[in-house]
This record gives C-alpha cells, structure tokens and sequence, in this order.
C-alpha cells in the first residue's frame, strides 16, 4: 500500500467521522437539548481522526488484496 492508498483510507474515515458527528448534533437539536449544551458540542468537538481510526484503516488496507495498477 503506497501513501496515496492511505490518504484516501484517512480521508474516508474522518469523512464518516464528521457525518457521524453532523448526526449526532442533528439529534441533539431534534431532542430539544437546552441551548448550553449545544454550543458545548459545537465548542468542544471530538477529533475527527483519532489514532485508533488511522491504525483501523491500516489494518483494513493491509488485509485487502492489491489492485492492478494502471499501465504507465
């Protein structure tokens, strides 16, 4: 796996990351939490990439089989 291959593994899990979060602050407004702690969400959030997702993507990328590379 070349570094490109793990851009695009980082990239996809902080995009569910940030669609997980998008989630669950639209939840939150649903539920009618009170005012504090929707701005508490929005000033403190959660890392969109922890290391635990990179090593998780590492470990996918490393179990998939190779693909064939374009001809140059």
């Amino acid at each position: 796996m070349d570094s490109r291959d793990r851009l695009i593994l980082a990239l996809a899990a902080q995009l569910r990351a940030e669609r997980q979060t998008r989630q669950a602050f639209a939840e939150a407004v649903r539920s009618g939490l009170g005012r504090e702690v929707m701005v508490a969400m929005l000033e403190d959030p959660v890392p969109a990439i922890t290391q635990l997702d990179l090593m998780a993507a590492d470990a996918v990328a490393a179990a998939a089989p190779p693909y064939p590379r374009a001809a140059a």
